[in-house]
């Protein structure tokens, strides 16, 4: 079973399936980027990651653990809400828009998580999130309000929070898509960094394609519910061997 193993996942909303009997598995440490028209379950997959969707079938492993299910006796049931939450610590997301908590200020939106949730001692979370803050750029923003702050700075927050508990996996959901563009690149170097500095595993939803090729071990182009294609990325990107996947990069990228 791989680091992250989904096993005949199957989502639907109404009639619109969403994911269709999907199985796909990510290795420790690795880095995947899911592409694919809006709608195509790319997301979807990051929430159920998070607990904030539940698919309708299948299993979801976390480094052989399940996330919706467990094992009782020679049977998978449904999980329990203190298993589930235990699997799922593991697991942290950086959404489209940042969720800072707009009452507290940069220094403890980062710290309430480590301190309230893992027990982490306040002068060691606060340590660590000075060091956070000042590898994203912002140390000096600590005792700044959400408000205060441009929507990139707030977005390097949120990075610095996902990455204060430490977690095994890191979700990015178009982190950078309310972003204009030369802050959204400042946002996309914060990550490459991380990338290039830790072995945490990242799934990552984007169409920013040249960050996706500078940072992804693989990359799975989704259509309607599947994978149609998974390939790394030098061979997504310049060698897309499926049609809609060619037309897909074509839409997205200046050249193929």
């Amino acid at each position: 079973m791989s680091f992250i193993d989904f096993h005949q996942v199957s989502k639907r909303f109404g009639d619109n399936v969403v994911l269709d009997d999907l199985s796909f598995g990510v290795a420790n440490g690795e880095r995947v980027t899911l592409i694919g028209p809006s709608g195509s379950g790319k997301t979807t997959i990051l929430r159920m990651l998070m607990t904030l969707t539940k698919p309708d079938s299948g299993t979801i492993a976390i480094d052989d653990e399940y996330l919706w299910h467990e094992r009782r006796g020679d049977e998978l049931v449904p999980a329990g809400e203190a298993h589930t939450r235990k699997v799922r610590s593991r697991v942290t997301m950086v959404f489209q828009q940042f969720n800072l908590f707009p009452n507290m200020k940069v220094l403890r939106n980062i710290t309430e998580a480590p301190v309230h949730v893992l027990g982490t001692p306040k002068d060691e979370a606060e340590a660590r999130a000075r060091d956070l803050l000042e590898m994203v750029g912002l140390q000096s923003k600590a005792d700044f309000y959400p408000s205060q702050l441009s929507g990139g700075q707030q977005q390097r927050v949120a990075i610095a929070r996902a990455l204060a508990v430490e977690p095994d996996i890191l979700l990015l959901d178009e982190v950078t898509s309310a972003l204009d563009p030369e802050i959204a690149a400042e946002v996309l170097d914060v990550l490459r960094d991380v990338a290039k500095t830790s072995d945490v595993t990242m799934l990552l939803v984007t169409h920013a394609m040249r960050f996706a090729r500078d940072v992804s071990n693989r990359v799975l182009m989704f259509n309607e519910g599947k994978i149609i294609e998974d390939a790394p990325p030098e061979q997504m990107f310049n060698e897309p061997q499926h049609e809609r996947t060619r037309g897909f990069l074509r839409s997205v990228l200046e050249e193929v």
